[in-house]
């Protein structure tokens, strides 16, 4: 199934425990599940998938209606559908869709505080687009812009697309793409984005930070900016069955 949350992790609360607490309130069954990717706490999903093995025979349309009903407001599922048995949600995907959101130029507003990183600065967005535009689309070596890497982790990335657009007066958007990607990886460009935003990084040295020490780009902006927006996979793979046109593509 494919969820939608605005929160993946306050305290000992995360959408997992959340969604496997429906599952069991609709059949009876308790259900490990497991997800197309795990965020930080703070980070916000549109484009969430999860899956799980079920002896229950419903419809996927069914799946859907009913854990919506168990499931709290900020937590929804969008859609379902059934996929192989060697399906996994995480290593079976082909991209994965992130994008940021700052607004900038104004005081902080509390109504988007938990949505939007606040920044009175006036960013410089042309700037931080021609930054973004320096990042290379081969596989490389990106431990700059990740956090600390568990041992034995490949720090090698291949980034799809990263661009920065201005799409209001006081709000900016970073969309980052990219199969997978290492730890704090995207918080950490961003915040890196501010920099040349407010003047203090170039472009050109924006991206000359590709070959600095490992973890040492940010700091990473924080958290509440983040949405995990789409999860893409091979067509044919999975067939969400919905009209829903902002379900991903296959």
């Amino acid at each position: 199934g494919r969820t939608d949350s605005g929160v993946h992790a306050q305290g000992q609360r995360t959408v997992q425990d959340t969604l496997e607490a429906a599952v069991t309130q609709f059949t009876g069954e308790a259900q490990r599940m497991r997800f197309a990717g795990r965020t930080d706490s703070g980070v916000h999903a549109q484009g969430q998938v999860a899956t799980l093995d079920t002896s229950t025979r419903h419809e996927p349309a069914r799946w859907v209606v009913a854990l919506n009903r168990y499931l709290p407001p900020d937590v929804a599922v969008r859609a379902a559908c059934e996929v192989s048995a060697d399906f996994d949600p995480r290593r079976s995907a082909r991209r994965r869709r992130y994008t940021y959101r700052v607004e900038d130029g104004r005081p902080r507003s509390p109504h988007s505080r938990r949505d939007a990183w606040q920044l009175e600065a006036t960013l410089d967005a042309a700037s931080m687009a021609i930054a973004a535009s320096l990042l290379p689309t081969v596989e490389r070596d990106w431990s700059a812009f990740s956090g600390p890497l568990e041992a034995g982790r490949s720090p090698r990335r291949t980034l799809g697309a990263c661009s920065v657009r201005r799409c209001a007066p006081h709000r900016l958007q970073v969309t980052m793409e990219a199969e997978s990607f290492l730890p704090h990886q995207v918080r950490r460009t961003v915040g890196a984005l501010r920099d040349v935003g407010l003047g203090r990084l170039t472009p050109q040295a924006f991206a000359r930070l590709l070959d600095a020490p490992p973890a040492s780009v940010g700091p990473a902006a924080p958290p509440q900016g983040l949405t995990l927006v789409a999860v893409q996979y091979a067509p044919g793979t999975v067939d969400w069955n919905d009209d829903d046109e902002d379900l991903p593509t296959a």
